[in-house]
């Protein structure tokens, strides 16, 4: 109990030092655990995926379309349950600063595949009902104060034009990395339209998406599949939804790696402040501690104090960076929401915050705890006053 109040004392002891080491600290922290949380982020869409999915496209290319002819090809593959398909539409709302995934999809199969939207009864039976009615997500809605029933027009890209929606359904995710900012139309309105105004891009689709009846037996659909359209104008390539996720995060790795980096480079950096501030502390207190070493004080208890001090600012400071991470990371969310439609800060970066806390207090006080607890006592006198 002594040495516990020794502790705080001397943890309080210059309050302006230990202030600022405790806001470098928090800093350092806020930033470290919004760099993992922009990477769990980045992976989080994997968690998302399901093993009973998989996803036909073009061999060659995303961009490249397939006929609309393979469903029914595709659908009588044995171990196939449910088919949908449809195609990634790329409009933007007023300009292009409003920017968001939009999809063109077979209705019914597609909500059948995804039961993670979830969805009112009435409101998915009047966006069933309505080809040119729309499925947005929570956020989505959220974000331009849409309402139920309001026309929505979105500006095409790769299909040029001017295309008007009503907003008949809105969705939320049944867990929060379920992503709440798509926008999902009827894929005929879009063939019908491209029927009159673009006729050789109509009756094409972007890609399938099959629901199966047994996970383990996916590889020999995926080459069954594939086998069945080999050598043919559009060959295909059939993997798992988690697959076809991970191929668009690869895209982005090398900046993945970069901030993975960058978050371990705080680490040192905070590790070398907190260790200065320490190495200053126990310059100042070496006769003190000669002082203990008279009482009769060991050096394991000289350790302690030292350590227990460092591990008393370190943790003041991981707390308040804590603290500090859910505002910032709501504020990030908000800002970027269009990169990050899905953004929490999850449960294992503050454990990490913490561990971070604890492997940095020790680290930064082994040094001057070595060092007080090897001086000798007549050499640590001689420093008093």
């Amino acid at each position: 109990m002594i040495i516990f109040k020794m502790i705080l004392k001397n943890a309080f002891r210059h309050k302006a030092r230990t202030g600022l080491t405790v806001l470098a600290m928090g800093i350092a922290v806020l930033a470290f655990g919004l760099l993992r949380t922009v990477i769990t982020t980045w992976f989080s869409s994997i968690e998302a995926t399901s093993a009973n999915r998989l996803v036909v496209r073009n061999a060659i290319s995303l961009i490249f379309p397939l006929p609309l002819s393979y469903y029914e090809k595709i659908r009588h593959v044995e171990g196939v349950r449910l088919v949908s398909y449809g195609n990634w539409f790329g409009g933007v709302y007023i300009n292009e600063k409003n920017f968001f995934a939009n999809f063109a999809v077979e209705p019914r199969s597609y909500l059948q595949l995804y039961p993670e939207f979830v969805i009112p009864e009435d409101q998915k039976e009047d966006f069933l009902r309505d080809r040119r009615g729309f499925l947005a997500g929570r956020k989505l809605v959220e974000r331009f104060g849409w309402r139920i029933g309001d026309v929505v027009t979105l500006k095409g890209t790769i299909y040029p034009g001017n295309w008007d929606f009503v907003l008949r359904a809105i969705y939320r995710g049944r867990t929060q990395n379920i992503d709440e900012t798509q926008f999902i139309f009827n894929w005929q309105y879009l063939n019908e339209t491209l029927k009159d105004t673009m006729p050789s891009m109509a009756d094409q689709v972007g890609f399938f998406v099959i629901g199966i009846t047994n996970p383990n037996k996916a590889a020999d659909i995926t080459d069954e599949i594939d086998a069945m359209f080999k050598n043919s104008p559009a060959e295909t390539l059939t993997e798992t939804e988690k697959a076809f996720v991970m191929g668009f995060i690869s895209m982005g790795d090398a900046i993945i790696k970069v901030i993975q980096v960058v978050s371990f480079v705080i680490i040192v950096i905070i590790l070398a402040v907190v260790a200065n501030t320490m190495a200053m502390t126990t310059r100042e207190r070496i006769g003190e501690y000669a002082v203990l070493k008279t009482l009769g004080y060991s050096w394991v208890s000289i350790t302690i104090l030292i350590m227990g001090e460092t591990l008393v600012i370190t943790l003041m400071g991981a707390i308040l960076g804590i603290v500090l991470t859910y505002p910032a990371a709501l504020g990030f969310k908000q800002a970027l929401s269009t990169f990050f439609p899905v953004f929490n800060v999850a449960p294992a970066t503050i454990l990490l915050d913490l561990c971070i806390a604890l492997v940095v207090g020790v680290a930064a006080s082994l040094i001057p705890a070595r060092k007080a607890s090897s001086i000798r006592i007549a050499e640590g006198l001689r420093r008093i006053g």
